[in-house]
């Protein structure tokens, strides 16, 4: 059998790492750079960024337009090519750096992520999920490689609110139950092969980091601060939930989360949020032992994730709009066909229920 895992080529973490380290890494790799920035980025780090940019590489901001959509990848594909650039760099959350990915994936260009928030595991991968301009999930596109490089500012991740950090752990509470799932079933990963045993301890490895460290995390991040206990979450969040959920793959988690996005009451809600409910409804799904039904529950808890559907926006929902979710989590090529459990829009239904109601039972 032939296994294949996938990382980024190079990973930078830690306190001041865009001032001590960007500029020289963006100078190995062009000679000018498009800086798509989030509004955020924009507003609080543009000093800085400049500063370590300044002669190392010229570049040229631009503005995202906060969805990762085709019509935003084709206006920044359009902006690079009129301006000379050779290189692109994404710098804000997981939907501005999945757009700068899909523009370098598209004109064939180095890709450099510095994410803000610790908020997903996109920065790592070779995927970008692409949605609609209202925020729907549309599809993955796969990339031909992962990113040049991975730069992570520990002390900006500690001066963001810590929901955001809390959405990470969300996101990466998923995978190793996902990646567990696909091991079974002997399901491929992102590459269309099994993963090697690498990512499977990777992602188990994730997963321990964030029963272990969660909460002194969410504490050091309150409080805007950088704590042993708050790196070793964004690694968890970043590095090792990217490598374990692309090497080992993904199941019904994420796919459950996909068919949320179609109810606009979740659209205020972050994308590790909804993963995680998402995560609690597979483990209804797949029969999860009660003990780690238990675990993941109390962990949620002790971070702030969400435990209920009203905590994702979802405090009057009908049957009828649960069905929906149900069936788009379900649909052909959805990662939930990677699970050995029984998958059926009824099934998945009936798993989102239980959680539900499991959750209401725990308040």
């Amino acid at each position: 059998m032939i296994t294949t895992a996938l990382f980024p080529n190079r990973y930078i973490q830690g306190d001041n790492a865009i001032e001590h380290c960007l500029g020289q890494e963006l100078a190995r790799l062009g000679k000018k750079a498009l800086l798509l920035q989030s509004p955020s980025a924009h507003k609080n780090l543009s000093t800085t960024i400049e500063k370590s940019l300044d002669g190392n590489i010229k570049f040229v901001i631009d503005i995202f337009n906060r969805e990762c959509c085709d019509e935003e990848i084709a206006r920044i594909s359009a902006l690079v090519e009129a301006n000379g650039i050779d290189v692109i760099v994404g710098i804000g959350g997981g939907k501005a750096i999945d757009t700068a990915k899909a523009v370098a994936a598209e004109l064939n260009y180095p890709c450099v992520v510095v994410p803000t928030l610790a908020s997903t595991d996109a920065p790592c991968s070779a995927l970008s999920v692409i949605y609609t301009p209202n925020g729907e999930f549309k599809r993955y596109f796969m990339l031909p490689r992962n990113p040049d490089l991975v730069l992570v500012d520990s002390k900006v991740i500690a001066k963001a609110p810590a929901r955001f950090l809390v959405a990470g752990m969300g996101d990466a509470l998923a995978t190793w139950f996902e990646a567990e799932d696909c091991r079974q079933s002997k399901a491929p990963n992102m590459t269309g092969r099994p993963g090697p045993i690498s990512a499977f301890q990777l992602a188990k490895f994730c997963f321990d980091i964030l029963l272990q460290y969660g909460v002194q995390a969410k504490i050091a991040c309150e409080q805007k601060v950088v704590t042993p206990a708050l790196e070793h979450v964004i690694e968890a969040n970043t590095l090792l939930s990217g490598l374990g959920f692309e090497s080992g793959g993904l199941s019904a988690a994420h796919a459950i989360h996909n068919g949320f996005t179609a109810l606009e009451a979740t659209h205020e809600y972050w994308h590790g949020e909804k993963v995680a409910f998402g995560t609690l409804a597979m483990l209804m799904l797949i029969d999860s032992e009660p003990d780690m039904i238990e675990t993941v529950y109390a962990f949620c808890q002790s971070v702030g994730l969400p435990t209920t559907l009203a905590q994702i926006g979802l405090v009057d929902v009908t049957d009828e709009d649960l069905m929906k979710v149900a069936e788009l989590a379900c649909a052909e090529g959805e990662s939930i066909h990677n699970s050995l459990s029984e998958v059926t829009p009824y099934t998945v239904f009936a798993a989102i229920k239980a959680a539900n109601a499991y959750g209401l039972r725990r308040q």
